[in-house]
């Protein structure tokens, strides 16, 4: 008889494919083992469906981003423990890989994994599934005993493994996406856009990310003949449009980049992709190259800007010129290739002259191409990296349980470094520098222009074009 293993997704706010509980699932024998995976964000009763299938499972994993997931992340666990006390359930992610002990002080958590989860989780099931002890499984904080009435809340109770290495993507198998109802995804994504991972790690140490911490700055990449074999595979059988990839930084490697498009051209595989790209990698970047990648279907390349100050980024260790931003912006320009430029405010101790000059690089950004885009964000702490630990030193305090973190936004909230009135200023700024240098229908010419003059000279007050624009957006009631 197989062996019954679940995986769960939390809610979120997303729709990105499960792609870390493919790449588990993916790992084991489909002869031997009957993976079935859970996802919230697609699932009209998870919760049910989840005890359903825990019935006879030798263990659940959930994946866990820090913030909102964890909260559904908390509600499924507990579900699952109450229903089935001895079902050992297994945390990996993000959030464990940063806070694995504090995962377990959550009574119905057994194990959580840090960092890299492919092999450790199998490992993890082949040792429960004969009954063995976890000790000495690499990368996990697991407890020390497993009977049901030892202190869950004790330090003493825990055991913390050795590290495991990161290891190369090529070493494991591919992620079989027949395991979730892909259809689904294309339903609430509103576009048949397919995700995939290509290289996983990151070599760069920007101190606003945990990545350096997680993967230690370490990166592999698929060899380009395996990612062509693979999406030619699933492009036949979904017939999906587009493909995200959802890379740390697709761009490290040019020759790899340029194997990738000459193996979609070579496989004549009729789909767009999307990429994410550093503004040094960018300003290596030939032009040869790029437009290989827009033949082979790059439509659009998301560029970290982080900041319009030159202080900022050095002060982040982001090893960006800002120079090779504009200069990257000008190949995409001319090989018609878009971009999303990220950019964060309201660092601590960012000075006020810092935040008007990403507005510039914004608006001088924006003017370039209908076809580049700027989404802000504002700093929020993330623990795993040296801004994070001066934080701690300075007196700042994260969270101190999983039901904190879990009203932690790092989505539509500002950090306290930010005032009122910057906030007020980078919000109708966003507003504004959309309307302004978007695609617009005749009917909104005037507003746009209205709002390019607003950027262009920094008039933000009296906003009443949001207010017609949102009455624009209501739906129309038929009688």
């Amino acid at each position: 008889m197989k062996k019954k293993i679940v995986l769960y997704n939390p809610r979120a706010v997303f729709y990105t494919m499960p792609l870390a509980l493919l790449a588990l699932g993916s790992r084991f024998d489909p002869a031997q083992y009957d993976v079935r995976i859970v996802d919230a964000r697609v699932e009209r009763d998870a919760h049910a469906r989840l005890l359903e299938e825990i019935e006879g499972a030798l263990c659940l994993g959930v994946t866990v981003l820090t913030g909102a997931p964890i909260r559904d992340a908390l509600a499924a666990s507990r579900a699952a423990k109450t229903k089935r006390p001895d079902l050992p359930i297994v945390w990996g992610g993000w959030h464990p890989s940063l806070f694995a002990e504090q995962c377990l002080q959550e009574p119905s958590v057994d194990v959580a994994v840090i960092g890299q989860g492919e092999e450790t989780f199998a490992e993890i099931v082949a040792r429960l599934g004969s009954g063995d002890s976890l000790n000495g499984v690499q990368g996990i904080v697991h407890r020390n005993s497993r009977a049901p009435n030892s202190n869950r809340q004790s330090p003493d109770d825990l055991r913390a493994e050795a590290p495991r290495p990161l290891l190369d993507l090529n070493h494991l198998p591919a992620s079989n996406y027949d395991l979730i109802d892909i259809e689904k995804f294309f339903t609430v994504k509103k576009t048949r856009q397919f995700d995939y991972i290509s290289s996983q790690g990151c070599r760069f140490r920007c101190t606003f990310c945990a990545d350096p911490y997680v993967y230690k700055r370490g990166w592999y990449g698929l060899e380009p003949a395996r990612m062509g074999q693979e999406l030619e595979r699933w492009w036949k059988k979904f017939h999906f449009a587009d493909v995200g990839f959802q890379d740390e930084t697709f761009f490290t490697n040019p020759q790899r980049v340029a194997a990738i498009a000459n193996e979609f051209l070579k496989r004549d595989l009729h789909f767009t992709w999307m990429a994410t790209m550093r503004a040094d990698q960018g300003f290596r970047l030939d032009d040869a190259l790029l437009n290989l990648s827009k033949r082979a279907g790059l439509r659009r390349v998301m560029i970290g800007v982080e900041s319009g100050s030159q202080q900022m980024l050095d002060w982040m260790k982001k090893d960006i010129k800002l120079n090779q931003v504009f200069d990257s912006a000008e190949k995409c320009k001319r090989a018609g290739v878009g971009i999303i430029f990220n950019v964060i405010v309201g660092f601590p101790h960012e000075p006020p002259e810092s935040i008007t000059e990403s507005l510039r690089v914004a608006k001088e950004l924006r003017a370039m191409s209908p076809d580049f885009q700027v989404a802000f964000f504002y700093y929020k702490p993330y623990p795993g990296n040296e801004i994070a630990d001066m934080l701690v030193r300075d007196g700042y305090q994260f969270p101190k349980t999983l039901d904190a973190w879990a009203d932690f936004d790092y989505v539509g909230s500002s950090g306290p470094w930010v005032t009122r009135e910057k906030f007020t200023l980078v919000e109708r700024f966003k507003f504004y520098q959309r309307l302004a240098w978007n695609r617009a229908s005749p009917l909104r010419v005037p507003l746009q222009q209205l709002a390019r003059w607003r950027c262009e000279n920094d008039v933000y007050a009296f906003p009443f074009e949001k207010k017609l624009v949102e009455l624009l957006r209501q739906p129309i009631q038929l009688s």
